[in-house]
């Protein structure tokens, strides 16, 4: 029993951050910028976290637009409105909105591999 214990305590939770309660729920304002791998080599990019001030379509279209992709808005049942852009568009969405000043560099977290 002794060595199970010393196994946790030497190692970190990767999901420690998800479970931390109420006092994690209240986020700053954080947007959160994550891949998703569809199938074979096809991902999707996720934006969760954006003001519910913005129109998410105007968003998205001009992120079509400047990123050559498609793009929708859908209504996820547990983070609200996310965006979804098809490919890796992780560091296009990043300087996309800290140019247009719709979020700042210490806001947003990418996610994924």
């Amino acid at each position: 029993m002794k060595n199970m214990t010393m196994l946790h305590a030497r190692h970190k939770d990767p999901f420690a951050d998800a479970i931390k309660g109420a006092d994690y729920d209240v986020q700053d304002n954080l947007v959160h910028i994550r891949i998703q791998q569809r199938n074979g080599r096809k991902t999707l990019t996720t934006v969760q976290g954006l003001s519910a001030d913005y129109d998410l379509k105007k968003i998205v279209r001009a992120c079509k637009k400047e990123f050559a992709c498609n793009g929708t808005v859908i209504e996820h049942p547990e983070y609200g409105e996310v965006l979804q852009l098809q490919g890796d568009q992780r560091e296009n969405i990043c300087q996309f909105l800290t140019k247009s000043g719709l979020a700042k560099p210490d806001q947003l977290k990418v996610h994924g591999f």
